[in-house]
């Protein structure tokens, strides 16, 4: 573990019944924000979000859901790990300062389970950040028990993408964190119903969301965008994962092709799909309810349950147990509770 001086910790709500701390972690490679909710000593969950958000901006939606978060919260503690310079209040960097790598981010989160004194987690990610998850899985095999991605990617970006991510990148260099910017970013995002139309008006979501990108430095945005625009093909490395994954994917998600992809390279016996209908890629923020049954039968096949189900709080590492079959047929994952459509094969 690293020295107290490797890190700023900060009482983020002392008066909470849900303890929550944020902790600035040095790195090799910069700083971390990690912020920590629940007790360290139940097992740990981290979370990494998508390009140009953080925990408030796509998480807060799913843990604002009282069934999930009494789910997760009753069985976890939370860590979620900001992309360097994405946490509110961050410092800007220089536009000259050299990007990180997709690899370069997936070893600082290594080096910030080192400095926690984690072992083996379960982890959740969006879209860029499951990317990061997932690599951090396959170099890291022994230190991850589940993967729980959204909307998910595992190839180089599309020519649609990189040309896209290009764009965008040229904007935030010259402009900043500008309309232009956020609304390429919305649409990243968000489902057109959501997003709204010329006579729709945006949600309230997608106003919450343009306000907090706004409140980010683009240089720092810039940053993690050049590193996922390079990012290289993962596939073969999902061979050697030795987890448990639950992937979901929204309907509308500019990356549900990626997704459906990476969820055929994956071992059928250990894996599942969600396809979540007229969903953007955040289901955590657009559609969080219809995650909660899919999490709910992912978790007992760690033998975790429901906060009814159980009298005390888990307190040993998670250890997978051997589970019924029958609790991974699409009746039970949720094919009955609309707006969730499931693709999946047994775990």
């Amino acid at each position: 573990m690293a020295d107290s001086s490797d890190s700023i910790s900060i009482d983020m709500d002392s008066t909470s019944s849900v303890s929550s701390k944020e902790h600035l972690v040095k790195t090799s490679n910069g700083f971390v924000s990690v912020a920590i909710f629940g007790d360290q000593d139940k097992p740990p969950l981290v979370t990494y979000p998508d390009l140009a958000l953080n925990h408030m901006s796509c998480f807060q939606g799913l843990f604002l859901c009282p069934e999930a978060f009494s789910l997760l919260i009753h069985n976890f503690c939370i860590y979620h790990i900001t992309p360097p310079g994405h946490e509110l209040g961050a410092a800007a960097t220089s536009y000259d300062y050299p990007a990180l790598s997709v690899d370069d981010l997936a070893d600082q989160v290594a080096e910030v389970l080192d400095y926690l004194g984690l072992g083996a987690v379960m982890c959740m990610g969006v879209t860029a950040g499951a990317y990061i998850l997932t690599l951090f899985a396959i170099k890291y095999t022994r230190r991850v028990l589940g993967l729980i991605l959204i909307s998910p990617l595992c190839k180089p970006p599309s020519w649609t993408e990189w040309l896209c991510n290009k764009f965008m990148a040229n904007i935030l260099y010259y402009y900043g964190m500008c309309g232009l910017v956020k609304e390429l970013l919305l649409i990243r995002y968000f489902s057109k119903e959501v997003r709204g139309a010329a006579i729709i008006p945006e949600t309230e979501l997608v106003q919450s969301c343009r306000r907090l990108l706004g409140e980010l430095r683009s240089s720092n945005v810039l940053n993690f965008l050049e590193a996922i625009n390079e990012r290289p093909d993962i596939t073969e490395g999902l061979k050697r994962l030795q987890c448990r994954s639950l992937i979901f994917v929204g309907e509308y998600s500019p990356f549900n092709s990626d997704s459906l992809h990476m969820t055929s390279k994956l071992d059928r016996r250990f894996s599942a799909l969600v396809e979540v209908q007229g969903c953007g890629s955040i289901v955590t923020e657009e559609q969080p309810d219809a995650m909660l049954v899919p999490l709910e039968y992912f978790l007992m096949g760690f033998g975790l349950f429901r906060p009814s189900e159980m009298d005390v709080s888990p307190r040993s590492p998670l250890s997978p147990t051997s589970i019924s079959p029958e609790l991974y047929t699409p009746e039970s994952m949720g094919l009955k509770l609309k707006p969730i459509k499931t693709r999946l094969s047994q775990i």
